[in-house]
């Protein structure tokens, strides 16, 4: 018999031997009757069926020999473990999405009621006509409806057999009930006027709150009782019950949201219920899996379901570890259970994927692996994928696949890879069964992934076949996207490597530079892993070209690898950092700055959340008619002489660079840099973006990254240094009789304490121990730099004297701020606020210390001066418009000047 039948083919299978070996004269009882209240759909296949005596002859005849081949041939062995119920994250979705609906009913039903009464009252314009259409009362319909739906739902469900079913819509139906009553009674113990309005409908000339709960109940009951394509009282009761839900809605019964928040109730109970029970698996397994692999074309004697890690270890499942199908007549039989035989690559193949896998033994006895992707798996997947294109730039596109295109995906990157000269196993063909799509392929002999590979095994000649594959998918424009040390295979060939690729679902044809570029960092991180980072890099440079090379540094980041690498790499946290200043030493040109891969994270939420909050709070706090007062009586020139003053800041900062930078830069590139920082802080936290900016000003220029590094960290040490040394000293300064800045023994009793609880804990060894773990990194990347600044003191005083400035520039600045609104401080105060408040507020992560710096201010200027908070708000926003905003586009000029000359 042929191993590959033609999947057209309708020609009989003939009649051989084994179909006189399986007649029911042999059968015995299979397995007990399904319990009483259960369905017989709803049961796993017979997990252990006893099938037929084979009396064969004696093995010495070669008749006999022949005919235990065939009756051997004839008995499929199907070794499996079914999942009977399955949870559908569908479900879960569908309940969070629903119970977000309802909190978005309940907004828009409280600030948007004269949109939902305007829709109400455009369909209650058929009220009239209705009534004169309609021979019953409304009440007595909705009486019919919530009395013969469930009845004739339940009768169904129970003709079918499916007593768990009915039972799990009973308790939906319960639980919508009880949720419905629940939510009302808050609405009307604990919701606004506002709120109750929205839900309620004038009735007899009086307001009630409408939030029909037979309504919920009905949806949840016909939520869990199937899929209105496989249930016909499902189907017609959904069509009812609309059509009683517009009736009700015509009529000025009920109002529009609460038949809103009734039906998204039931649907969060439905789907809550059917969730945590789980439905029936609609997956392909038994006889469905053999009928898929025989529409593929294949005929099998034996499906073992691969385990991902021991294919050995027995069943979770006891009732279900392994069934036989007869080929003669398909029916469930019974065999003894085989040896497992060491599959790596099989297993290696389920833990990347994911995805169920099989051993296809055919009948001329080809073994090869079946991959089952099913369908309810595919919702997870989706959700994922949109996230991280959401998140991510350039990592996943945004379509949304369904299971058929997940499997054509896979079948085109398997083929495009193979013809590219990749070696990948091929992928020979694809069915459907049920719910699962089949692909059946080849299987790579007795190639191991790298997980399961002996480190003495992993040769210089395996890494530059490794590399050789994946520079040969490279070339085709194909990029993985997700190798892993499970998709890299090592088989051996008269001790020749041999390397092979799998799991290429997730890669992409016609890739971008960005993805394969992706793909190389992927490879060296695991490779890095096992054999070492200057082994991994050297077998790197030797397969690429400097400039590929070069180009991995920025993306050697956790967020580009696959969740596998990223957990081996967590466990040697180094390897990152020493890939990346492994690269500088080979490359010294290479920058390996992170490149921006996120587009949002927990920073970037808190970056829109905080500035929201602090505006709130400003807005609720503060006199909006004084603060509009105050600027109408502000003077604008004072704003141009504060703007004036705050350019001084670029000046000294580029003093600072110009002082400490190792090699001779030119004045005016310098400030345009120190400019285009003010265009790259508002998408940084304050300190970062130029700090960015320096390092790479430094870089371009020969400087090597590590010097650069302890070069722009000596400029911030510095700012840092001079600024805190200037708010002692003011301080100090301010605590005299003459000053106007009195400081209470309070606040000196306070830092008295703050010093004894510092001095104290760093007597404690550990906590002296992680202190220094932390700043020693920075002392010895600036030591080297301190050292060459200090044996050349007029660098140090230009350093010096260029972060006074700034400093100075800003507090004048500042000052006048205080000029424009009228208002009196001495240059103390103003510089004791302005260095408080900015250092205050720059320990916030936000871009530019964007509303934390406004909010510091604005507190430290009335709680030092004793100005109106209003008017003190107003000077804060005032200082930060001509200090930070009016900037931003002359850093943007700045930066495109920059980027067109080739400095960034």
């Amino acid at each position: 018999m042929s191993a590959r039948k033609s999947a057209g083919s309708a020609s009989p299978r003939p009649a051989g031997p084994a179909d006189e070996l399986v007649t029911p004269r042999a059968v015995e009882p299979s397995s007990p009757a399904p319990p009483p209240g259960s369905s017989a759909d709803e049961q796993p296949s017979p997990s252990v069926a006893v099938g037929p005596r084979l009396d064969l002859p004696d093995p010495d005849d070669e008749r006999a020999e022949r005919a235990r081949a065939e009756a051997e041939a004839a008995v499929l062995v199907v070794d499996d473990q079914p999942t009977v119920r399955v949870h559908h994250p569908s479900d879960l979705i569908g309940t969070t999405l629903s119970a977000l609906g309802v909190a978005l009913v309940m907004i828009l039903a409280t600030y948007a009621q004269h949109t939902t009464t305007g829709v109400a009252e455009d369909v209650q314009g058929f009220a009239t006509l209705l009534r004169k259409i309609l021979f019953v009362p409304v009440q007595v319909l909705e009486g019919v409806i919530t009395l013969a739906v469930p009845l004739a739902v339940g009768i169904e469900l129970a003709l079918r057999r499916l007593g768990r079913q009915l039972i799990e819509a009973i308790v939906a139906a319960v639980l919508a009930i009880v949720v419905g009553a629940a939510v009302i009674f808050m609405v009307e113990t604990f919701g606004s006027d506002e709120l109750v309005r929205g839900l309620s409908v004038l009735l007899g000339g009086t307001w009630q709150l409408t939030i029909p709960v037979y309504v919920a109940m009905l949806a949840s009951l016909l939520t869990v009782s199937g899929p209105r394509q496989r249930r016909r009282t499902v189907a017609w009761s959904w069509n009812v019950l609309w059509f009683a839900i517009a009736v009700l809605l015509v009529t000025a019964q009920v109002s529009l949201a609460g038949l809103a928040v009734s039906l998204l109730l039931g649907r969060v109970c439905g789907l809550a219920v059917r969730y945590v029970s789980g439905v029936r698996s609609e997956r392909a397994y038994g006889a469905s899996l053999v009928a898929g692999v025989r529409r593929a074309g294949f005929e099998p004697v034996r499906l073992r379901r691969i385990a991902p890690d021991d294919p050995d270890a027995p069943s979770e499942d006891p009732s279900a570890q392994h069934s036989s199908v007869a080929a003669a007549d398909e029916g469930l039989r019974s065999t003894a259970r085989l040896p497992a035989p060491d599959d790596a690559a099989a297993r290696a193949l389920v833990r990347s994927t994911g995805y169920r896998t099989y051993e296809l033994t055919t009948d001329d006895g080809e073994r090869l692996d079946l991959v089952v992707i099913d369908g309810d798996r595919q919702v997870a997947s989706m959700v994922s994928r949109v996230w991280r294109s959401v998140r991510l730039r350039g990592i996943e596109g945004r379509s949304v696949q369904s299971l058929r295109q997940t499997a054509e995906r896979t079948a085109l990157l398997s083929y495009a890879a193979r013809a590219a000269g990749v070696r990948t196993p091929a992928l020979l063909r694809v069915a459907e069964a049920q719910d699962s799509m089949l692909l059946v392929q080849a299987h790579p002999g007795n190639a191991l992934p790298l997980t399961e590979l002996a480190d003495d095994d992993l040769t210089d000649d395996v890494l530059r076949e490794i590399w050789a594959q994946l520079r040969t998918a490279h070339e085709a424009g194909i990029a993985h996207r997700a190798l892993t040390s499970d998709t890299v295979l090592v088989d051996q060939l008269v001790g020749t490597p041999m390397v092979w690729i799998v799991g290429w679902e997730n890669g992409y044809v016609a890739s971008s530079e960005l993805a394969r570029r992706m793909d190389l960092t992927q490879m060296l991180a695991l490779l890095a892993v096992r054999v070492g980072v200057e082994r991994a890099l050297q077998s790197a440079a030797d397969s690429l070209d400097d400039d590929d090379v070069a180009a991995i540094g920025p993306l050697l980041q956790s967020i580009t690898l696959p969740e596998r690498t990223r957990a081996q790499v967590r466990q040697h946290k180094a390897v990152l950092g020493d890939l990346r200043a492994a690269i500088v030493a080979r490359i010294p040109e290479a920058s390996v700055e992170p490149q921006q891969l996120v587009r949002f994270g927990a920073r970037s939420i808190l970056t829109i959340v905080l500035p929201i909050l602090v505006v709130l709070v400003l807005v609720t706090r503060i006199n909006l008619d004084e603060i509009t007062g105050a600027l109408a009586r502000s003077d604008w020139r004072w704003a141009i002489v504060a703007f004036l003053f705050g350019l001084l800041t670029i000046v000294g900062a580029a003093m600072a660079l110009l002082a400490f930078s190792p090699v001779r830069l030119p004045l005016w590139r310098t400030l345009e840099v120190q400019a285009a920082s003010n265009f790259v802080a508002l998408a940084a936290p304050a300190g970062i973006g130029p700090a960015a900016l320096n390092l790479r000003m430094l870089t371009k220029r020969g400087v090597s990254t590590s010097l650069g590094a302890a070069t722009v960290a000596m400029v911030q040490v510095s700012q840092l240094v001079v600024t805190i040394l200037l708010l002692a000293v003011l301080s100090v300064g301010s605590g005299g009789k003459e000053s106007e800045l009195p400081v209470s023994p309070a606040v000196l009793l306070i830092v008295a304490l703050v010093a004894t609880l510092v001095g104290a804990a760093l007597l404690v060894p550990k906590v002296r121990q992680w202190v220094l773990a932390k700043i020693r990194p920075t002392l010895r990347q600036i030591w080297p730099r301190l050292v060459d600044i200090l044996g050349r003191p007029w660098r140090l005083a230009v350093a010096v004297a260029g972060n006074l400035v700034m400093t100075l520039g800003f507090v004048l600045a500042f000052d006048a701020c205080l000029q424009a609104f009228d208002q009196q401080a001495s240059l103390i105060q103003v510089a004791v606020v302005y260095l408080a408040g900015n250092t205050a507020g720059a320990l916030v992560p936000t871009p530019g210390g964007m509303g934390a710096i406004e909010a510091a201010l604005a507190a430290s200027l009335t709680a030092v001066t004793g100005i109106n908070p209003g008017i003190a708000a107003s000077i804060a926003v005032l200082f930060r418009v001509v200090t930070y905003w009016v900037r931003i586009p002359i850093g943007w000029v700045a930066m495109r000047h920059l980027q067109k000359v080739g400095e960034l």
